[in-house]
């Protein structure tokens, strides 16, 4: 039979093993929530782009974008060049 002493040491390993196991088990499932919850945050930030895309070109005249001779007036378009609104934008005001 196992003295006393051996027993002590087995069951202490056996807990200390579980309760590793536990916090390990703990760690693994924030790391698995915290991925979750980035994923859905993507997501939704993806589908806030595409409504406000979509939104945009719904709203939009078609001739409001652009103005004197097609330069595109608005800074948020991902085609404008400020060079060419400047330049635009004094010619007009040469005239």
């Amino acid at each position: 039979m196992a003295s006393s002493g051996v027993n002590v040491l087995r069951y202490s390993a056996l807990f200390a093993g579980v309760g590793y196991g536990l916090y390990r088990q703990s760690t693994f499932n924030a790391q698995s929530h915290k991925a979750k919850v980035d994923r859905d945050f993507a997501h939704q930030e993806s589908l806030i782009t595409q409504a406000k895309a979509e939104f945009k070109k719904k709203n939009t005249p078609q001739g409001s974008a652009t103005k004197g001779g097609g330069v595109i007036s608005d800074p948020n378009d991902p085609k404008f060049d400020l060079e060419g609104y400047l330049t635009a934008l004094m010619g007009e005001k040469a005239k």
